[in-house]
């Protein structure tokens, strides 16, 4: 079977209902937290994608056991001391920075050698900014190329507290870092520029010791080591990284409406919504909860008439730092120039994304500006591409390849996009729901 896909027709307008998969960050935090717990954890939901399979792979190879049935998941825990350590252990995270960067907070006190391996693409990206602020808890660690991996990590026996300022605002980096501190005598600080907050969010929910300051710029974080997790059963929230590529298909297709339900609405998630609404775009949450921490609801998308350029506050950055890519073909329809700065971290994704999303506004024939951590649009509402337009070796980064879909079926033109497979890592059912929106 082809891994290519060809696209050589817009999509019509279009009114439909839809619901998601279950929200990546939330499934491997999950596997990793009842992976600690006392007793067996259920979740329904979780996605079963490359890279929660191997999460699950992971906690497998420490000597905890799971059953799968459909999207549905039982872990039995053996406790917070419950990893079985042995000699000659290999983890591999495959495509998944935010497993391979969170376990490692975990492992710092392994009395043997563990060896973290990744594929192709995460073996390029930086494991330094865990590695660093773990090594001062008393773990050593020992990397390929002074900071990517394969790396290997050698745990200790007298584990310190730290106090850790972290400037990049990275997730992975936050939570890593809080594990480690789980496992550690002492109360461990963290000053962690805003991101999201998943980790701190589900600590709360188990009412473990993490005490929370919420500054304008940063959040000052305290946790206490751990001594028992209850079990966590959980329906994972729809993914709203996942839900982006659907809003703005629904936002680039003239008298389209879309209701996406059950989604994340975590404020440190929420970017994408708070940029496109600046940009004139009407979004409406419906049905709003609170689910174990977390915000939940429906959102109901209309396609605006115009599309407002946008000088992006770097404030909301850390927010949509998964979701520039399809923000760029927004701007790409925009009714002026926008600008967007300060996204050198985009760089340290599963491929450089900056440059991909330019070379993308590029090929559709949209003028752009950039530098390394920058990018001004020149908008152009008329777009309607007529060439043919071919997208390959992008380090199999499944956003590129979701990114190009929904630009073919936005703005027309003919489209070969290699690697269809790359979805199978967050997204498995991408184009099966793209399917029933052309239906």
């Amino acid at each position: 079977m082809s891994n290519i896909i060809t696209i050589d027709k817009k999509i019509n307008s279009f009114t439909k209902t839809i619901t998601v998969s279950g929200d990546k960050s939330l499934s491997i935090r999950w596997v990793l937290f009842s992976s600690l717990a006392t007793g067996v954890s259920k979740s329904k939901n979780l996605l079963i994608s490359e890279d929660v399979i191997a999460a699950l792979k992971a906690i497998k190879v420490l000597g905890i056991k799971y059953k799968i049935r459909g999207n549905e998941c039982w872990i039995f825990g053996k406790g917070f001391s419950g990893y079985k350590y042995k000699k000659n252990i290999v983890i591999n995270a495959e495509n998944s920075g935010t497993l391979g960067r969170l376990i490692l907070g975990l492992l710092i006190n392994t009395p043997y050698k563990i060896k973290l391996i990744g594929d192709k693409s995460l073996s390029k990206r930086d494991f330094k900014r865990v590695t660093n602020p773990l090594s001062k808890f008393g773990a050593k660690f020992r990397l390929s190329n002074k900071k990517n991996l394969p790396l290997t990590i050698l745990g200790s026996k007298k584990l310190k507290p730290i106090k850790y300022v972290e400037k990049k605002g990275s997730a992975q980096c936050k939570s890593s870092i809080l594990f480690g501190a789980m496992r550690t005598e002492g109360t461990t600080i963290i000053k962690a520029k805003k991101s999201r907050n998943h980790t701190e969010l589900l600590c709360k929910y188990l009412n473990l010791p993490l005490k929370i300051q919420r500054e304008k710029n940063f959040d000052l974080l305290k946790l206490k080591k751990i001594k028992k997790i209850k079990p966590l059963n959980y329906k994972i929230p729809s993914d709203i990284s996942s839900s982006a590529f659907f809003i703005v298909l629904a936002v680039l297709v003239n008298k389209s409406k879309i209701i996406i339900k059950d989604v994340n609405i975590n404020e440190s998630r929420t970017g994408i919504i708070k940029i496109l609404k600046k940009m004139g775009v009407n979004i409406i949450y419906k049905k709003k909860r609170i689910y174990k921490g977390e915000k939940i609801a429906d959102i109901k998308i209309e396609s605006p008439q115009i599309i407002k350029p946008i000088i992006c506050p770097t404030t909301l950055n850390s927010g949509a730092i998964d979701e520039f890519l399809i923000i760029f073909l927004v701007a790409a329809k925009a009714n002026g120039v926008s600008y967007f700065r300060d996204l050198g971290e985009l760089n340290q994704k599963e491929s450089p994304r900056l440059k991909w999303g330019e070379y993308i506004l590029n090929q559709i024939g949209i003028q752009t500006i950039s530098t390394n951590s920058s990018i001004k649009i020149f908008g152009n509402p008329k777009l309607n591409i007529k060439k043919n337009i071919e997208i390959k070796n992008y380090l199999k980064d499944h956003r590129v390849f979701m990114t190009s879909v929904i630009a073919a079926l936005a703005f027309g033109g003919k489209w070969k996009i290699h690697d269809k497979d790359s979805i199978k890592t967050s997204f498995p059912n991408f184009l099966k729901i793209i399917n029933e929106i052309k239906q």
